[in-house]
């Protein structure tokens, strides 16, 4: 059975230029970037040639990139560190954020190192930009972190609206960008951002391989430590294969993107047409068919008798999507942020989440199988 694979924003298949760019490092740069012989200095040039071509393609110095494990990392290390070397008495954040988020702060407030302030939530997901600045106004010295994108719904933040209520309030600013690098144009000049996180396989390269934006302006000191690696900013021996398959993955997303958004987003809407369609009262969480990820459709589904076996049921049929972050997969605690937009339970969530591999073939057995699985549970029931 040909399985479809809709969960890109849990991860994305892996280029094949992408692996071959890899593989070719993996045979021949074999060397230890710190080691002062030929054999070390070529994969040192590699290293720092992969940091060139991503401070182009986010308009920063690349002295201001450090390469990480990804995603996770690159937040925890953004938080706990200008917490450390800022004396940092505020975050500002929301309920919705990535756990690499919202779990840190809330080890952070629950330690008494800071205190945590949840912004204001529209109806349908998005940030109040004016609680957000009375948050500001009201608490000094702070340190605002707000996701470019949520996993789970899609919503798109402001991030340039929330680069310059910082600046005004003399705030710092980290956005976990790692949903929408390689899928948006990424200025962080543009956005007054102090700190984003990336993870290549979101945008079809490896896992356990990204980088964190660390602005000139909020030079904070190393996460891990142990090694001179990374201009002393990152311990340990740098993942070689990992950057160069990172950075082949950034320049491949960022030369397609127009061709890539437009097919993708034709899925999306696509796809949320034949729903409205075939599933009788349906619902979309989020801002679906507003301001929102063109990769992500979280959608809601009516009461039925199969609604807690609605995802097992889609795998067995071959088709792969998630209930919520993957990353919490295998836990039975439900989705937080459904929660925090208090979401009808007895409605089964599925995200549907599109890469540029998927077409409209595929959105189409998908309804099928959908509609044949919802009216033959409501004729058994």
């Amino acid at each position: 059975m040909e399985r479809i694979y809709f969960d890109n924003a849990a991860t994305t298949p892996l280029d094949k230029e992408v692996a071959d760019a890899m593989y070719q490092v993996m045979l021949h740069e074999y060397g230890n970037p710190s080691s002062t012989h030929a054999t070390g200095r070529t994969v040192r040039t590699i290293i720092e040639e992969c940091r060139r071509t991503i401070a182009k393609l986010i308009n920063c110095s690349p002295g201001e990139i450090f390469f990480t494990s990804g995603g996770t990392e690159a937040d925890n290390m953004a938080i706990r560190k200008t917490v450390e070397d800022f004396k940092i008495q505020n975050i500002i954040t929301s309920a919705i954020e990535h756990h690499a988020v919202s779990h840190t702060i809330e080890e952070l407030a629950h330690a008494g190192l800071v205190k945590m302030h949840l912004v204001k939530l529209t109806e349908n997901g998005h940030i109040d930009y004016s609680d957000l600045e009375n948050l500001l106004q009201n608490n000094p010295n702070a340190l605002v972190s707000l996701m470019h994108a949520n996993n789970e719904i899609g919503n798109l933040l402001d991030a340039e609206r929330v680069g310059n209520l910082c600046e005004q309030y003399n705030a710092f600013f980290h956005s976990d960008t790692v949903q929408t690098i390689g899928h948006y144009p990424i200025d962080v000049q543009k956005l007054k951002v102090h700190f984003i996180a990336c993870a290549a396989h979101k945008f079809h390269g490896p896992k356990g391989a990204g980088f964190i934006y660390v602005s000139s302006n909020a030079k904070i000191h190393p996460f891990i430590t142990g090694g001179a690696q990374e201009r002393n900013m990152r311990g340990g021996t740098e993942n070689v294969y990992g950057i160069v398959g990172l950075t082949k993955a950034l320049e491949k997303a960022y030369a397609h993107l127009d061709e890539e958004m437009a097919h993708i987003t034709s899925l999306k809407k696509y796809m949320i047409e034949q729903l409205k369609a075939n599933i009788p009262g349906i619902q979309f969480n989020g801002d679906a068919e507003g301001n929102s990820l063109y990769t992500v459709l979280n959608t809601s589904f009516p009461p039925s008798p199969i609604g807690e076996m609605l995802l097992f049921k889609l795998d067995i049929a071959g088709i792969s999507v998630s209930g919520g972050s993957a990353c919490s997969s295998g836990s039975d605690v439900g989705s937080h942020v459904l929660k925090a937009l208090n979401t009808d339970r007895n409605r089964a969530a599925v995200r549907f989440s599109f890469a540029k591999q998927n077409t409209k073939a595929e959105v189409d057995k998908v309804i099928a199988a959908l509609a044949d699985m919802l009216n033959a549970a409501a004729k058994s029931n």
